[in-house]
């Protein structure tokens, strides 16, 4: 079985106009609510063989929060890709089919409207839109990430901040 967690970045801050789409930071709600998520994935259980981030700034903080802050892991085990950047579904699949089937599960942290596109074609079921920090865990009844084709998904859980937040 191969476990792909997908994440969308959390809320980012367009308070600087000026800054290109690549250098957005998060915001505080987004500062907030990345390590809730990383916790919920954390009790879980879920603990990724490979992270790949987005390399633009929300999306690499986000990871950082989640998995530096509340997984511990060390810097070398997050890499930052480009190719997690706004590159559509075929190119979104190609990752996922040339995964090493070494690597069980897998988290991948990026982007709408990328992420939200990329669960539906993939889950069995149809989903809901992903939210910042929105987390989709799908599971593949595969032995290796090539297998991994349309609607071949289970959908584990979806987790996203509301959840938890009081109205």
């Amino acid at each position: 079985m191969k476990t792909l967690i997908l994440i969308r970045h959390a809320k980012s801050s367009w308070k600087d106009e000026t800054l290109p789409d690549r250098e957005r930071p998060l915001n505080t709600r987004g500062k907030n609510d990345a390590p809730l998520m990383g916790q919920i994935l954390f009790e879980k259980n879920i603990i990724p063989d490979l992270v790949l981030s987005s390399s633009a700034k929300r999306a690499k903080k986000t990871a950082q929060k989640i998995f530096f802050d509340v997984y511990g892991f060390m810097e070398s085990q997050v890499h930052l890709t480009d190719d997690l950047y706004f590159t559509g579904l075929p190119f979104h699949m190609r990752i996922i089919n040339t995964l090493l089937d070494t690597k069980n599960t897998v988290a991948l942290v990026g982007h709408n409207p990328d992420f939200s596109g990329l669960v539906d074609f993939l889950a069995e079921e149809p989903v809901e839109e992903m939210p910042t920090s929105g987390v989709y865990c799908l599971d593949f009844d595969v032995n290796s990430w090539s297998e991994v084709a349309r609607h071949s998904g289970r959908v584990r859980f979806f987790e996203y901040p509301k959840k938890y937040k009081m109205s």
